[in-house]
């Protein structure tokens, strides 16, 4: 089984600080994310000055605030994220990181060079992201929440016309030309992970749905993951055995920190222990053959049973129900062949106990 890749997402849980950015991307690797993954946006570009806070950000931030305002301290600007993509060479953790405006899908992709672009639930229908993520040519996680198999196929054939092409004005017959074409899909299952994700935070237990994992795989033929914003673990370590591939969570240094995802978000300790168990549950799951595990190969003769006598056998007696029985060690003949030997002649004594030899 190829190991889950585990984003241990930061996102602007640094508050704005470049030195709590760099104490989330050593946290992430010392718990043993695979990456660290934070957000790359000018909030002029992607935030009107009418836009209200989501309700979760009313309940973590100042609510004389506007959205515009509260997002605009958490920018990182060019020479933070160059600084964070070396520091996290330096702590052998890929950088990663979700742009939410054209410009910021340039700095990454042009820039940064980052390995792959993750594109989040609320961009799913930004068409024009979309198309210039895919003419990066880079691979894509794509976030689902908030939408439909059809919002999400309509993402795809963005997605596929943008990695075929350069054409900066595909019509709605183009789009689904690239979506349905043979290289259109082989495009796809080359570069694009589905993440099913629900975008309350915390997500209710109940809201998760977790079957839609199977939903998406067969619906699209992609890799699946999950992108998990309910509280504590236990959620990404069930998706890995629902066979997510892919599993993002946020993560913070402190819970209590001002911001709008800290509370939302597991602190370092809690993220090494989801890691910990995911990689436990990819040992366990292991293969699809029933065959005896190699460590139980040896209890087979401790604790299953052979035929012996139930008493006191002499040679040329027959064996019948009340004289052969079965009972442990399994050193000896199997009690499936239990009916084979009634009525056959002792050709040897027994004593009680005795296991019955050929």
């Amino acid at each position: 089984m190829l190991k889950t890749f585990i984003i241990a997402e930061a996102g602007v849980n640094h508050n704005g600080s470049l030195e709590m950015a760099k104490e989330l991307v050593k946290r992430a690797a010392e718990a043993g994310a695979d990456a660290v993954k934070f957000q790359t946006f000018k909030a002029k570009n992607i935030i009107s000055k009418y836009a209200a806070k989501a309700d979760y950000q009313k309940k973590n931030t100042d609510n004389d605030e506007s959205q515009l305002d509260m997002v605009r301290k958490l920018e990182m600007d060019r020479s933070m994220h160059l600084e964070l993509v070396a520091y996290c060479n330096d702590c052998n953790i890929q950088f990663l990181s979700t742009p939410f405006d054209l410009e910021s899908v340039d700095l990454l992709a042009r820039e940064i060079k980052v390995k792959q672009v993750k594109i989040p639930s609320g961009e799913i229908v930004n068409g024009p992201l979309l198309l210039k993520v895919a003419q990066t040519r880079l691979p894509v996680l794509l976030s689902t929440g908030m939408s439909s198999l059809g919002d999400i196929e309509a993402a795809l054939a963005v997605l596929a016309y943008g990695y075929l092409g350069d054409d900066p004005l595909p019509s709605k017959d183009k789009l689904l030309k690239a979506y349905e074409s043979e290289k259109g899909q082989r495009i796809l299952q080359k570069n694009i992970t589905l993440l099913h994700c629900t975008t309350e935070y915390p997500t209710p237990y109940g809201d998760v749905n977790l079957g839609v994992l199977d939903t998406l795989f067969s619906a699209f033929n992609l890799p699946v993951g999950l992108s998990d914003h309910t509280e504590g673990i236990a959620i990404p370590i069930a998706a890995v055995a629902k066979g997510a591939k892919v599993i993002e969570k946020h993560f913070t240094l402190d819970k209590k920190l001002p911001g709008p995802d800290h509370k939302a978000s597991l602190e370092p300790f809690e993220l090494a222990q989801m890691i910990s168990s995911i990689r436990q549950v990819e040992q366990a799951i292991g293969k699809s053959v029933k065959l005896p595990a190699l460590s139980e190969r040896n209890n087979r003769l401790i604790v299953r049973k052979s035929l012996v006598a139930a008493k006191n056998i002499k040679k040329g007696d027959k064996f019948t129900p009340e004289n052969l029985t079965t009972k442990r060690p399994g050193t000896g003949i199997s009690p499936m062949l239990y009916w084979e030997w009634i009525g056959k002649v002792a050709d040897r004594d027994y004593e009680e106990d005795d296991v019955i030899q050929l």
